[in-house]
């Protein structure tokens, strides 16, 4: 059926705008006092409620009251929000001074995660990612990333791999699954790390792949996970089992940056170390830059470089990582209007990260944006500028469609 919704005062329908490099709130189109058509939740055009109705007679009509501006539903291309447990106690300890990794050697990080979850079911890994990702779509995230990594064991990854599945059934988010079952070297794993991740690609991504679990595949490149000659071999080989590749990188150190754009990651996730070798390596390949502010603020750290890796002409995004450990907070909007206050990002740089550039790291062509034939994926906002979603630092809450 044909629907007809609006009026709104400003729509940004996001089109028209370049992959890579900066942007200029100038270059932003903004469509006043329209109204969207679609049909079979497409979207058929935009434009104003005398032509649409003359051409769409039978149209369904849904008409909105009070100033709304229309954005394209926001995309988070990288969280680990199916976990159980929690590590109050890690970021207690890191207020006190203690450092990310000498919490991890000491039993907490990760490792503390991986074993609250191992000890869940998958029933209720299944109630608590819903919970989560309809609390992401509640904040106008439409679509979510979601890692394993909290296994660390085939059957453990697996647990966590089909609950995201079976939670994409029980959410009205759009649920992208992606296997990280290379996030550390499991502390009950009898090997090195290489061994560990030949057992990955011998015995885990095999079953993932022929029971369609996940396409992508993440690593952790970082002096206590996986170093990136170790890595690069592991991507290499899951890249040529069809699987997208992914790297966590330049968190602590580089090295992940440069790997990501040697192998043909589709991302390179972090970022905050990177230097000025890295930001021209990234800025020349067609890897996206993914920057994190949620960790930053966890753990009380720089930000990744946003303001040059877009100046160098990279494509960058922006996510929450929300995680139980170094990200807990999960507010994708909050974090990225601070981070754009902080790197000094236009509001298109901002909304272009969160929506078409975000949506080039999980590779879906046809999301984050408002044009003919794509999803009607969008959320409206209470206000009749568009400026004010940014100045108010996620206070600002989207009212969903």
């Amino acid at each position: 059926m044909k629907k007809l919704t609006g009026p709104f005062t400003q729509i940004l329908p996001l089109t028209g705008l370049p992959l890579k490099g900066p942007l200029k709130d100038s270059q932003l189109q903004i469509i006043k006092n329209a109204w969207v058509l679609s049909n079979n939740d497409r979207i058929i055009t935009i434009g104003t409620l005398e032509r649409l109705r003359k051409d769409h007679p039978s149209a369904q009509i849904t008409e909105i009251i009070g100033d709304r501006v229309l954005l394209p539903g926001f995309i988070d291309c990288h969280t680990h929000i199916c976990f159980a447990g929690n590590r109050a106690n890690d970021y207690a300890l890191r207020s006190s001074g203690k450092s990310y990794t000498d919490i991890a050697k000491a039993g907490g990080g990760i490792w503390d995660t991986v074993t609250a979850t191992r000890a869940a079911s998958e029933a209720t890994l299944v109630e608590l990612l819903v919970k989560r990702a309809d609390r992401h779509l509640s904040e106008g995230v439409s679509i979510i990333e979601v890692k394993s990594g909290y296994g660390l064991s085939v059957e453990q990854e697996l647990k966590q791999l089909r609950a995201i599945k079976e939670a994409s059934y029980k959410t009205k988010a759009t649920l992208v699954a992606t296997c990280l079952a290379a996030h550390m070297l499991p502390k009950d794993f009898e090997g090195t790390r290489s061994e560990y991740l030949d057992d990955v690609l011998k015995n885990l991504l095999p079953i993932v792949k022929k029971e369609n679990l996940a396409t992508r595949v993440d690593i952790f490149v970082e002096d206590g996970a996986f170093k990136p000659e170790t890595a690069m071999n592991f991507l290499q080989k899951a890249k040529e089992m069809g699987f997208a590749v992914t790297v966590h990188a330049d968190q602590f150190t580089t090295g992940g940056s440069e790997l990501a754009a040697e192998v043909g990651a589709v991302s390179a996730d972090h970022l905050e170390a990177t230097k000025d070798r890295d930001i021209k390596l990234l800025a020349k390949s067609e890897t996206v830059a993914v920057a994190l502010p949620g960790a930053s603020l966890g753990l009380g750290m720089q930000y990744a470089p946003a303001r040059k890796l877009l100046n160098a002409g990279a494509c960058l995004a922006i996510a929450s990582d929300w995680n139980p450990g170094s990200a807990p907070m999960g507010d994708l909007l909050m974090q990225a209007a601070v981070l754009g206050a902080a790197e000094k990002l236009s509001a298109a740089e901002v909304f272009a990260g969160l929506t078409f550039r975000a949506a080039q790291a999980l590779r879906l062509t046809n999301r984050g944006t408002l044009a003919t034939g794509t999803p009607a994926d969008f959320h409206m906002y209470p206000t009749n500028d568009y400026r004010e979603i940014l100045y108010n630092q996620g206070k600002l809450r989207p009212l969903i469609k």
